[in-house]
């Protein structure tokens, strides 16, 4: 039986190869890859259809959670979707290649900087068989080569994505190696992936906390990711009362189960008078209020908070609310609990704004916004690999230019050094 070390092996020499020659592929062999994996997606709809049901089926032997079978099933309009999104990331601006900076020095060379290709990606994800086509559409436009490790309970489902998209882009010319699936339920290869430093550049986990605590803490590869999404909303003094509760209601319930979604409010003791309206309307939408001693006095159905819930995460209808003395407590709040993803001041003061802006450090910091904002979408990127809350090599949405470095390049006409 081959092991994990040796299929990792095989699958890391594989990828940097076409890792190689992908760097020199032009922007149009790319996108007809692409648009022919689009293509092939709509045209083998009953197949991965068919490869969808028999994950469902095991899905319902295993007692999956709902939450996870919504994300497993694929249905048509899904995958017509996936196909969508690859077209999109055809359409967006090619980085590799491109050149900035440039500036004259005195001895007369041009310095500046190209855009170039990470390498080989590894990329480790849950449930969402959708992830195996956006993954794979990002690295190939971005010139990087993947190796894919989808959950097991997503392996029929993903072998059948995997097999449209390799199969457009040995069509359009290139390295149908350029995508790879670890083809294979077995645990072992996360572990021999996570350490492959041979072969793999940088190492992106998509999943709960358990996956990417793991990955963090075993991982010898660089990891892009991000753990938790503990994101706040703080109304100053100053803030316009009708924002102030538009954006605390629609960062808190436009969708729960998001890493963008506001975990805790935060407000200034001289704004209060908003909470009340806040605060019903929450429970108004079913959301559980958590809330200091100040925030429990204005409604009996709040629940007193303990410092656990400032740390946590719900990716629920639960809100946890603080009522602070002034901006410095806010901010020494969020440097204590925050997991640097998001965090959105609401006020009319600019002084106040800009020094929100200036002293938060998240990955995201908002002024007069919604926390919902913070994705790639949202910003220009188009499609996203994810987030990330590390400072290097890129921090917040991942787009097509956070999975490309830069190297020196140097323009002369027979210059020496003298």
């Amino acid at each position: 039986m081959t092991s994990a070390i040796d299929i990792m092996n095989t699958l890391g020499k594989q990828a940097k190869i076409s890792a190689v020659s992908l760097r020199m592929a032009d922007t149009n062999k790319k996108n007809q890859a692409l648009t022919l994996a689009a293509n092939r997606f709509r045209e083998d709809m009953a197949d991965i259809l068919a490869a969808s049901a028999k994950d469902m089926d095991n899905a319902e032997k295993n007692n999956l959670e709902p939450a996870l079978k919504d994300r497993l099933a694929l249905n048509e309009e899904r995958v017509e979707a996936m196909a969508q999104g690859l077209e999109e990331v055809a359409a967006l601006p090619d980085p590799v290649g491109a050149i900035s900076d440039l500036v004259y020095r005195p001895s007369g060379i041009q310095v500046g900087h190209m855009r170039v290709p990470l390498g080989v990606i590894g990329i480790i994800y849950e449930s969402r068989p959708n992830v195996t086509a956006d993954a794979a559409a990002l690295c190939l436009k971005s010139g990087n080569a993947c190796i894919l490790r989808g959950g097991s309970e997503a392996i029929h489902s993903n072998r059948a994505v995997a097999k449209c998209l390799r199969f457009a882009i040995k069509e359009a010319g290139l390295d149908e190696n350029v995508v790879q699936l670890i083809d294979s339920t077995d645990r072992a290869l996360v572990g021999a992936l996570i350490t492959a430093k041979d072969y793999v550049d940088v190492i992106i986990p998509r999943g709960g906390p358990s996956l990417i605590k793991r990955i963090s803490a075993e991982a010898n590869v660089p990891v892009i990711k991000h753990l938790d999404g503990i994101c706040h909303v703080y109304i100053d003094k100053a803030a316009d009362r009708e924002m102030a509760v538009a954006i605390a209601l629609n960062a808190k319930t436009h969708r729960y189960g998001v890493c963008n979604a506001m975990e805790t409010l935060l407000v200034h003791q001289g704004a209060v008078d908003c909470l009340p309206e806040i605060i019903q309307q929450l429970l108004d939408k079913g959301v559980e209020v958590r809330g200091c001693a100040r925030t429990q006095a204005m409604n009996d159905a709040v629940i007193a908070a303990t410092d656990e819930d400032w740390a946590t995460e719900y990716l629920a209808p639960v809100l946890s609310i603080r009522v602070v003395d002034d901006v410095q407590q806010a901010i020494a709040h969020i440097e204590q609990y925050s997991s640097a993803h998001t965090e959105t001041i609401v006020t009319k003061d600019y002084a106040t704004g800009q020094m929100f802006l200036r002293q938060v450090d998240s990955a995201s910091v908002m002024w007069n916004a919604s926390t919902r904002f913070a994705d790639g979408f949202e910003y220009g990127l188009g499609a996203e690999i994810g987030i990330s809350t590390d400072r290097l090599h890129v921090r917040g949405p991942v787009g097509l230019e956070g999975l490309t470095t830069q190297k020196w390049i140097v323009l002369g006409n027979g210059e020496v050094r003298s």
